[in-house]
């Protein structure tokens, strides 16, 4: 068989991917995220990206259409300027953008049928006429097999989580199913006009009618969930007595204010014996708006026997106390209201576990003229919840995992403990309701089918039934999310912090109780509206089929081209969390789809997690994980379509740990070591910038924000041997090609020494085994070694472009950054490197004094300088005036200074990349940050300095 290389086993726009993967996390609106909530989702930019570039050939490899280099890199640059339209946000939808993707890669698609056409296969594997299927055999939120089929494939996505089952449905297979069709909600059809016309039957495109008939059912669904339950949400009445006590109510003195959320603390009894009758709160804080202008808390009124909570508007005298409420530190440290009597975790974790926890209503949240309105609770409201009797409740078992689940240890054991019986009720009633809704749907479908409005081949009413009713079952969830007593009000927002706000289940002291019925967040509405935006953004060009199977089994589809997110050894318990979910989506849907809903909880043994607490030990945890991710990649290697590389996703906290043999190892090189074992060689690694920077697990903490990206291919059988010697000359052969590709392409110093172990380990894994001089095995640590350290040696070698004081400079930064050094060490280094200290001093590069020396940091070198005037010009000069001009000019001013500089630009470049591999080495976190912001922003200063460039004048004879 005859392979090309893709493109993303040579290079990738990383800068265009990770710019628009990290702008990707700001956006909600049709952004299948907000379908219905996952954990660690990729971003679409990132996964149309990867799923693009492993399938299109890389220029090097066309080598009949593309001769030179120099065609080649032309090529790869068109290339790239497909990617770069391709990632953006507004692509997702751009038929002409997603088309000119979809050409390039059936472009290539062509190539490889015409190389393999006499492949005894090829009728299997090679049609020229039908592109290979995906397959991503660890789906989760589904944003691999959506983009796979965004760009023409057909896309088959499973997993073993019934939850992630659903959720890839719901995005690719029932929305291609009807497309273009009409709903069958009797408020949609054509009806007759007064005159006796008809009217003119609408064309519904995509999943329109699908989102029409959603809302239409929801609303049903939510305004009959009001009739019945409804008189537990009184609204906020505002009288004259409290507008005499709160002028700024004065606006709305007799007026009913829809209410948006309860807020309640938890209580205990009070540790001091004089107040045992009495139930404090556990607030961590008081504080219920710091907008500025618009601030409120809530001031606690101490009796002799109790206390009352009362809401006042304005800056609270003392403002530390109000932000911090009862609690005295972190975790579950507060004071007693009554007697200042600090009460410590373990106390309150017993009264916790005695059952002796409860919950006090602290103020109302109601919605005004365009504005939050925080109110005391008065009877109406604090007695409205009593009346709530919930007729069933999720009995499931939160895990014993205190590392992502804080509330077993207080008592809330259970997953109907996370809610108040009131949203019970709410939830079991919107849960009912589904039911209904979809009888309501088969009636009306079977009315539309006799009528004209739907296709004779239309798919049965039962099939539609359950498609409407997967997106209201999502709806439930979303309240739910929002719906718990893990959510919280976010005092400077004005806004909730739903329940999965980082991925575990922590305890929250005092929560915010949403109002479903209302029309801001937390609502029903809100979900169900999210839910019909989504679908119109969904593609519907070709169907998709999404399975529940376990990874190391299952049989691929057709031979299929593989990108996959896998587990991240223990960073997130997808089944345990997923269960918060699954227990009211099971009791909604199970009628509909019984096959995934076989098991009272989410399938757990079979997970390929490395959580401690299913297991004895941590060392058999970890054992678990690798045996089984090696079991499913093998599964995966056997089964991959040949022509195309397999892309894996992968994110790692990188600390080091102690393995079964005793040496310390980082989750990254165990990963890899396990991708080999498999029987894949890895032809390239990316890190993908795929977390946003602000997320809650990842504050404090050393979760990547990138993913790295494994590009990997079979490894032949016929694979050879070699020592340890040929493995280290090959890669000081091959190594500089790729690195000066990935320098060309800008990639950020910060990635490049993590791109660069894909070219590297390229070497290191064609080989079936490499061993030392005493036969022992080179481990893949002790590739990782050589790797790093030729990638050092080729950054070293580039030294030679650069002037001696530069190179003075750069030995001397090496030792010791902009510290001071003795004066003595600086002559006898000028004197390796052909210079002197008075000419370096000279030249501006350092300040010497009283037997000391130090090199000059950007911001004490002369904002006038000038390239075109300095008698003495060095590269170390140039690399050094252009990050002060950035840090406090910006692009423009640097653009000015690379058009000075001339050619010298480029070489200023390269010694940037390798300052920063010096800093970043040496945990110099402040020269390293702007080194990398330099090269970063190169591109955009060289296209402001060419912009700007004066034209040539033109002489006239």
């Amino acid at each position: 068989m005859r392979t090309r290389k893709k493109l993303i086993e040579v290079a990738l726009p990383l800068d265009a991917i990770n710019r628009a993967s990290a702008r990707e996390k700001s956006i909600r609106h049709g952004h299948p995220s907000t379908l219905h909530l996952w954990w660690a989702r990729r971003p679409l930019a990132a996964a149309r990206a990867v799923i693009f570039a492993q399938m299109v050939d890389d220029p090097s490899a066309v080598p009949d259409e593309f001769v030179s280099e120099a065609a080649q890199a032309a090529e790869r640059q068109r290339l790239f300027r497909i990617l770069e339209e391709l990632v953006l946000w507004e692509s997702t939808t751009n038929e002409a953008v997603l088309e000119r993707a979809r050409a390039e890669i059936r472009r290539s698609w062509r190539r490889a049928c015409k190389d393999n056409q006499d492949h005894p296969k090829a009728d299997e594997l090679f049609n020229p006429d039908k592109l290979p299927a995906f397959h991503d055999p660890f789906a989760g939120g589904g944003a691999l097999p959506l983009e796979a089929q965004r760009l023409g494939l057909e896309a088959h996505a499973s997993d073993l989580n019934p939850v992630a089952v659903l959720i890839n449905k719901a995005m690719i297979e029932i929305p291609p199913k009807f497309a273009d069709h009409p709903p069958v909600s009797p408020d949609s059809r054509p009806k007759d006009r007064a005159n006796g016309e008809l009217a003119i039957e609408r064309r519904w495109h995509g999943a329109q009618g699908l989102a029409e008939d959603v809302r239409h059912y929801g609303k049903w669904m939510r305004d009959e969930a009001e009739r019945r339950i409804g008189h537990l949400y009184p609204k906020a009445k505002i009288t004259a007595e409290m507008v005499a006590e709160r002028p700024d109510l004065k606006s709305y003195e007799g007026r009913e204010l829809t209410v948006i959320a309860w807020i309640w603390a938890r209580t205990v009894r009070s540790p001091n014996p004089a107040f045992a009758d009495v139930k404090v709160p556990l607030a961590s804080t008081f504080m219920l708006s710091t907008k500025k202008g618009r601030e409120a808390y809530i001031e606690p009124m101490i009796a002799r026997r109790g206390y009352r909570l009362k809401v006042k508007v304005g800056t609270p005298k003392d403002l530390a106390r109000s932000k911090s409420g009862t609690k005295l530190a972190r975790g579950a440290h507060f004071r007693c209201l009554m007697s200042g009597a600090p009460m410590e975790g373990h106390y309150i974790k017993g009264e916790g576990r005695a059952g002796r926890m409860g919950a006090r209503m602290m103020a109302i949240v109601a919605q005004g003229d365009q504005e939050r309105v925080y109110l005391t609770p008065d009877s109406a409201h604090e007695e409205a919840p009593l009346g709530a009797k919930p007729v069933w409740h999720p009995e499931v078992a939160l895990p014993n995992d205190h590392r992502n689940f804080w509330t077993v240890q207080y008592g809330l054991t259970t997953f109907s403990k996370l809610f108040t019986a009131r949203q019970l009720v709410a939830l079991t009633t919107f849960s009912d309701l589904v039911g209904d809704a979809l009888e309501l749907v088969k009636q009306d479908f079977r009315n539309a089918k006799s009528s004209t409005c739907l296709k004779k081949d239309s798919v049965g009413p039962r099939a539609y039934a359950q498609a409407v009713g997967l997106y209201l079952a999502f709806a439930v969830s979303k309240v739910a999310n929002t719906g718990s007593t893990i959510t919280s009000w976010m005092s400077d927002r004005g806004a909730f912090r739903e329940t999965f706000a980082r991925q575990a289940i922590p305890m929250v002291w005092d929560y915010a109780e949403a109002n479903p019925f209302q029309d801001a967040g937390g609502s029903i509405r809100k979900a169900l509206d999210k839910a019909a935006i989504v679908l119109t953004h969904l593609p519907m060009t070709l169907g998709g089929q999404a399975s529940q199977a376990d990874a190391h089994v299952q049989t691929l589809s057709r031979s299929a081209v593989v990108s996959a997110d896998p587990p991240y050894y223990d960073n997130i318990s997808y089944a345990d969390l997923s269960d918060f979910f699954y227990v009211w989506l099971r009791r909604t849907l199970k009628q509909e789809f019984p096959d995934i809903f076989t098991t009272l909880s989410v399938p757990k043994a079979e997970e390929l997690v490395a959580t401690s607490h299913r297991h004895e030990s941590k060392v058999l945890a970890e054992k678990f994980f690798l045996n089984g991710m090696t079991g499913a990649i093998r599964c995966l290697v056997r089964q991959v379509h040949p022509n195309f590389p397999t892309t894996i996703y992968y994110a790692f906290k990188q600390s080091e740990r102690t393995g079964e043999t005793g040496a310390p190892s980082t989750g990254w090189e165990t990963f890899l070591d396990a991708v080999i074992r498999s029987g894949f060689m890895v032809t390239g690694t990316w890190p993908v910038r795929t977390e946003g920077p602000g997320r809650i697990i990842g504050i404090g903490t050393n979760a990547l924000a990138s993913s790295i990206v494994l590009v990997c291919r079979r490894r032949p059988n016929n694979a050879p041997l070699a020592t340890r010697r040929e493995f280290i000359a090959a890669l000081r052969a091959e190594l500089p090609t790729p690195l000066a590709q990935l320098q060309n392409g800008n990639i950020a110093p910060v990635d490049l020494a993590q791109a660069a172990i894909g070219p590297g380990m390229a070497v290191y894994t064609r080989y079936a085994r490499i061993i030392d001089a005493q036969g022992n095995p080179v481990t893949v640590r002790d590739a990782l070694a050589f790797i790093n350290q030729v990638l050092d040696e080729t950054l070293a070698k580039q030294e030679g472009d650069f002037d001696a004081d530069t190179r003075w400079a750069l030995a001397w930064f090496e030792q010791h950054g902009f510290a001071e050094g003795d004066f003595g060490a600086a002559e006898t280094l000028s004197t390796a490197k052909n210079t002197s200290v008075q000419g370096l001093e000279q030249a501006g590069i350092l300040a010497s004094k009283s037997g000391k020396v130090r090199l000059l940091p950007p911001d004490a070198l002369p904002e006038d300088w000038n390239p075109a005037t300095d008698a003495r010009l060095t590269i170390w000069e140039a690399v050094h005036h252009l990050v002060r001009t950035l840090e406090t000019r910006g692009d423009m001013a640097a653009a000015t200074l690379v058009a000075q500089l001339g050619g010298m630009a480029d070489t200023a470049r390269e010694l940037t990349y390798r300052l920063y591999t010096i800093a970043e080495r040496q945990n110099r976190a402040t020269e390293a940050f702007s080194y990398n912001a330099l090269v970063q922003s190169w591109p955009e200063i060289v296209r402001l300095a060419q912009a700007n460039r004066p034209p040539k004048q033109t002489e006239l004879l």
